[in-house]
């Protein structure tokens, strides 16, 4: 399956913004680390996330061709369209009328859009392909469990 994206939101105007502690203290991935309840900070996930209120929205993954990229099926998309498509970055595009999540390719050979995921063959950006770059993905937002 590709990786597509399904419009989450596109409406930048929060109804409500909580602010929600941050503690000091960091949490291990490997060893254990001590730990207290110091708060360092309060975090608003929206500021975190949306640097660009008015040219940023949000999307919802479908498939499996972003996951070498940590992108994976029901991830929700933070896109920035005022950030500059470049070479290496992941962007949300429009290829043939179908929305698509794909990390973008400059080379001698021209330009791509490449799958994190090798059972997907790159896609050429040729004269004859009709693509517009929609954002730039800046961050990701996922439910576990």
């Amino acid at each position: 399956m590709s990786t597509k994206v399904v419009f989450v939101s596109a409406n930048t105007e929060a109804t409500e913004i909580k602010n929600q502690p941050l503690y000091a203290s960091r949490t291990a991935a490997g060893f254990g680390v001590p730990g207290d309840d110091t708060i360092e900070d309060s975090l608003n996930l929206h500021d975190y996330l949306v640097k660009n209120p008015t040219a940023t929205f949000f999307v919802r993954v479908t498939g499996d061709s972003m996951e070498g990229a940590k992108i994976f099926d029901d991830d929700v998309l933070v896109v920035d369209r005022s950030l500059t498509p470049k070479h290496g970055r992941i962007v949300v595009a429009a290829v043939s009328g179908e929305l698509l999540v794909k990390r973008l390719h400059e080379s001698k050979q021209g330009m791509f859009l490449i799958s994190e995921n090798e059972g997907y063959e790159p896609i050429p950006l040729t004269n004859d392909t009709e693509c517009y770059i929609w954002g730039v993905v800046c961050g990701t937002a996922r439910k576990l469990g």
